[in-house]
């Protein structure tokens, strides 16, 4: 059977939007190569993606703790004079242009840039930093993949960098033969904390951001069942000061995660002194304890819509104790990743890649 025009034209507009896709996540030329000598660079290359992305936050992470171990490091943008305003940082910031590249230092790229890895200068270490390895293989044609794809014979490759147990056991098991290191996410206690004084009956969602159609099909749910009533259903949006705020007036907070490496919201919303419900979207399932969160199955609507309704009714029996929990499970996240775990790790991995062998 012939396709219908419809269907013809849906398949065009979906491969128009494949190749601008594809077309998105080509690295920018770098300025002409140099060996002047010196101590090896980290040179971090990054979306020009000035709006809410924990992975880009991260990035910027790793420049400035680098920088504050004496590893002299930079983020690398397309865009002259880009930087990302959304978070506060003063973060060394450089266009790909105006890089220099020696055969030392190292270029740290994103799974995003995947299918065009070969096209990175050659002539330099390069590092993967897979944040995202659900992704990995998101613009790789089957018919085009093979052993070791999209990594196979890129040149200069030293291993894979990711952020979560989750990750790193995915792409250990997919990569054998390239060594895969973590570094874990930082939550910081100065904007992300939670507070004092007891919270109003008001639950937080981030208006942004994946399984939107799970998300209000949910909502439906509760409004359609009379829940919650007296209590506040609250979009979240904004800069990284601004989502901190919201989430500190929020009893309960919705995880709609999906296929995350790691899922910075709900730790976010946690050490925001929210409690908790729903998907830990596998990469967050370090983090998500019963002891003092409600993790839901993945897609499982209805044990979603129960969950809620169980914190609520926890919340109306024993608001002290659900307090403590939430609290608990605060400490718990500021506890274990905070930026001088982070510094050990990056600490560790970069010793060992930077040091000349003996």
């Amino acid at each position: 059977m012939n396709p219908t025009p419809m269907a013809m034209a849906s398949r065009m507009l979906r491969a128009a939007r494949d190749r601008r896709d594809l077309a998105g996540r080509r690295p920018p030329r770098f300025g002409a190569a140099e060996d002047t000598g010196g101590p090896p660079r980290v040179y971090y290359l990054s979306p020009d993606l000035d709006k809410p992305s924990g992975g880009v936050r991260t990035i910027y992470r790793h420049a400035d703790v680098l920088n504050s171990i004496g590893i002299e490091a930079a983020v690398v943008h397309a865009r002259s004079g880009f930087r990302c305003t959304w978070f506060a940082n003063d973060t060394r910031v450089e266009a790909a242009a105006d890089v220099r590249l020696r055969p030392s230092d190292v270029l740290v790229v994103t799974e995003w840039h995947g299918p065009w890895l070969h096209t990175l200068p050659a002539g330099v270490r390069k590092i993967v930093f897979n944040q995202g390895p659900y992704c990995t293989f998101d613009a790789t044609p089957y018919e085009e993949s093979g052993a070791g794809a999209p990594y196979a014979g890129v040149a200069g490759l030293e291993g894979l960098l990711t952020v979560s147990e989750d990750g790193e056991r995915l792409l250990r098991w997919t990569f054998p033969s390239l060594p895969v290191h973590r570094a874990r996410p930082v939550v910081d206690r100065a904007v992300f904390h939670p507070g004092s004084g007891p919270r109003p009956r008001r639950i937080g969602y981030l208006s942004r951001g994946r399984r939107a159609e799970e998300r209000e099909m949910l909502l439906h749910m509760l409004r359609s069942r009379g829940v919650p009533a007296g209590w506040e259903l609250t979009p979240i949006s904004g800069s990284e000061a601004e989502v901190a705020a919201a989430m500190r007036e929020c009893a309960i907070f919705l995880s709609f995660g999906f296929r995350e490496g790691f899922g910075l919201p709900p730790a976010e919303a946690m050490a925001s002194g929210c409690y908790v419900v729903g998907y830990s979207s596998l990469g967050g399932a370090e983090f998500f304890d019963p002891a003092y969160c409600t993790p839901v199955p993945e897609c499982d609507l209805y044990a979603y819509g129960v969950a809620i309704e169980d914190a609520i009714r926890r919340y109306q029996e024993s608001p002290g104790e659900m307090d403590a929990v939430r609290l608990k499970a605060s400490a718990a996240v500021l506890g274990r990743y905070d930026v001088e775990g982070l510094t050990g790790d990056l600490s560790t991995f970069y010793s060992a890649l930077l040091t000349p062998a003996a």
